[in-house]
């Protein structure tokens, strides 16, 4: 059962084709969205779920994009589906033919020109279902997340990011460039997601890399990392933790 999340800047194209959709007993559900932006968005947050996202209501299974819109082109957004960990299918939709060597380059599952025949897109969504069903399990760990900025989605990734600070039920995360990007996603959620990544929790405000601190050191009792021009204080509670990992991956 798919889980359908169809993109179309026109809106009478896109309730016709989810019409067409939720009428295909292989669709679990089919939403739409009227502009990549939106679209990305959308993704972001079930990837956000962390690993019961891909079970869950909210998770998108297949992408039904148009081409030419306004902003992000359908191109465009299979292009960045290339930095999630396990990215949605996605099927063309589209009134030109001159995309279809990108289209396919981009690994797109097919390629429906408009209008849409009902034949034709039950054709896609089995092409879809089958791939779908041959694909390996989802990954655990993403290895870029999504972020807003000036009202564009991008992704950031992973590598990139020295430390996470937390603000309330956001988190800062800072990165090698001196960025630092505001995502609405507890510290204690990215500390279970990133701990395989090699992230350590110094504070309670505070979740590091392992691979960005460059200096531990021990001042009148107390703790702390620099980590690029940042100095953290390393709490009590994770002192001997901290320390422990670091000397493992140093070989001491």
């Amino acid at each position: 059962m798919l889980r359908v999340l169809a993109v179309d800047d026109e809106e009478p194209a896109l309730a016709e084709l989810l019409y067409l959709l939720r009428a295909d007993p292989r669709v679990r559900s089919a939403e739409g969205a009227t502009d990549a932006t939106d679209a990305l968005r959308r993704i972001g947050r079930a990837l956000e779920d962390g690993p019961g996202g891909p079970n869950g209501d909210g998770a998108i299974d297949v992408l039904f994009l148009d081409i030419q819109m306004a902003g992000l082109t359908g191109l465009d957004v299979a292009r960045l589906l290339g930095g999630f960990a396990r990215p949605p299918l996605v099927v063309f939709v589209t009134a030109h033919e001159d995309f279809a060597v990108q289209a396919f380059d981009l690994k797109a599952v097919d390629y429906l020109l408009k209008p849409v025949r009902r034949e034709r897109l039950a054709e896609a969504v089995r092409r879809v279902a089958e791939r779908a069903a041959s694909a390996p399990p989802p990954a655990t760990v993403a290895d870029r997340i999504p972020v807003e900025l000036g009202g564009v989605t991008r992704l950031v990734a992973v590598s990139d990011i020295t430390y996470a600070e937390a603000q309330g039920d956001y988190a800062r995360l800072h990165t090698v460039d001196g960025a630092g990007h505001l995502v609405r996603i507890p510290l204690t959620t990215l500390e279970e997601r990133w701990q395989p990544l090699g992230f350590v929790r110094v504070h309670r405000s505070h979740l590091v890399s392992l691979h960005r601190i460059d200096e531990l050191r021990l001042d009148g009792g107390g703790m702390t990392v620099r980590v690029g021009r940042a100095e953290i204080a390393v709490s009590r509670r994770h002192a001997s933790r901290v320390r422990e990992l670091l000397m493992r991956r140093a070989g001491g």
